[in-house]
């Protein structure tokens, strides 16, 4: 059999337009994405940066504002590109799709989102900065760097603590630094037949003499508790958190008044309980019987 060759017409204009067309549409979409990335972006970017600063806002919480903000811009730009270029279907099928993807996300990452706000909120109210001693939930530490998810402390025995910004943020935080005077306090018990006066004196004294401690107010030392066996003075100096360390100060504060009492011969009772009334022994004649043998 043999095939005989026929010319055939060709409509080279039902495959050139199309491609026109085709190639006419994308290149609309990507000017428009670029000139609306572009502008759009720089203006929006100046924008919500020049804001942010002029309420002094943490650099921490500025960097998220403008990588968040790019991110918005991106997809501004591809929904007004994908507009202007026709591509209507494709961007109502887009919407969907990343409607749904954002609810998924957002119930899988609910922690991670609740941390993230909750870091906004630190870094913006300042309950504490990098180098604060804190304390919540029974921890302590000092702040070594704060994140918008996490932050970070070392605690006095040098080990590094990563704290989720929501734990801290639905804690009662005590910043320990965030005056420029603390008080520190101390509880010296004496027995009750020592002079009170004279263990007031040795409190007073030896706290006042001890470096750090300020002179305004001055050192205290008031009975607050009569105990079951001492009575209770509260020694009391303040210092700047700032300048000296809380429990260097503490710790010499209590050394140097024991030593006090001890060469004045201030008693440190410990507690102790006394018994009172009698022992009634019944049967004793039982008792007697079994041991002889009866």
């Amino acid at each position: 059999m043999v095939l005989l060759q026929q010319n055939i017409p060709i409509d080279l204009q039902q495959f050139v337009v199309p491609l026109i067309s085709a190639v006419a549409t994308t290149v609309l979409f990507i000017i428009v994405f670029a000139v609306v990335y572009r502008f759009g972006g720089a203006i929006l970017t100046r924008t919500v940066e020049n804001a942010l600063v002029r309420r002094d806002f943490d650099e921490t919480l500025v960097s998220f504002a403008l990588s968040t903000t790019a991110v918005i811009t991106v997809v501004f730009a591809l929904a007004i590109a994908a507009t202007v270029a026709g591509f209507g279907t494709v961007l109502a099928a887009f919407a969907t799709f990343a409607g749904a993807l954002t609810l998924a996300v957002g119930f899988a990452a609910q922690d991670l989102i609740a941390n993230f706000v909750a870091g906004v909120f630190i870094i913006r109210d300042k309950p504490f900065t990098v180098g604060d001693w804190i304390e919540w939930d029974g921890e302590e530490g000092v702040v070594r760097e704060i994140q918008m998810r996490v932050t970070r402390l070392d605690t006095f025995d040098n080990e590094l603590v990563t704290v989720p910004n929501s734990d801290l943020a639905n804690a009662a935080v005590v910043n320990n630094v965030a005056n420029d005077r603390r008080r520190v306090s101390v509880g010296f018990s004496i027995g009750y037949d020592d002079d009170i006066d004279q263990a007031r004196d040795a409190i007073v004294k030896e706290g006042a003499r001890i470096g750090g401690v300020l002179e305004d107010p001055e050192p205290t030392a008031p009975i607050t508790e009569l105990g079951d066996s001492a009575v209770i003075l509260s020694g009391r100096i303040w210092i700047d958190p700032s300048e000296s360390s809380y429990a260097v100060i503490r710790s010499t504060f209590i050394e140097t008044v024991k030593q006090r009492f001890d060469a004045e011969g201030i008693d440190v009772p410990y507690p102790n309980t006394e018994l009172s009334g009698g022992v009634e022994v019944m049967n004793v004649s039982a008792v007697d019987g079994a041991a002889t043998g009866d």
